[in-house]
């Protein structure tokens, strides 16, 4: 039920529809620079709204090093769109539904295998995995983010 992924794999690559039916693939980002890849449960419940704030408001300081993030969790379309405009987010959540990603990447939680489990991916220009957090602190996320892409030279 998923890989193991290692700092230094390749990330792989897959397509998602976002809003308005549009599909996203990951290796379009690539050359843009680093990807934050994060996976979470569900939209609209406490954890995944305090973590997608924290990170929607370091969106300036993201920007500003070229990070680019992109969420993702099984929960369709319409209700990712729902998400984004209660909260204002500013970055694509991707759904999920088949959990494709989710096992692509190991983001099945064990105890409720029809969701994510909430881990996050740093993917460097070119798409290899630059850092991988398997416990995220969800108000502090993107501090610790922007520390790493800062300690690592992204």
């Amino acid at each position: 039920m998923g890989r193991n992924l290692e700092i230094g794999s390749q990330a792989p690559d897959f397509e998602a529809e976002t809003y308005g039916a549009e599909k996203v693939r990951l290796s379009d980002f690539y050359s843009k620079g680093p990807v934050v890849l994060y996976f979470y449960p569900r939209d609209n419940t406490t954890g995944c709204v305090m973590e997608a704030c924290s990170l929607r408001d370091a969106e300036q300081e993201l920007m500003s090093l070229g990070v680019q993030i992109l969420g993702v969790s099984t929960d369709g379309v319409k209700s990712h769109e729902k998400f984004r405009d209660k909260f204002s987010l500013n970055f694509p959540l991707l759904s999920d539904k088949k959990r494709e990603i989710v096992d692509l990447y190991g983001a099945r939680w064990r105890f409720l295998p029809f969701v994510a489990r909430r881990v996050t991916f740093l993917i460097e220009k070119g798409g290899r995995i630059a850092y991988i957090w398997n416990k995220v602190n969800l108000s502090s996320h993107a501090e610790e983010i922007l520390s790493k892409v800062e300690e690592l030279g992204l």
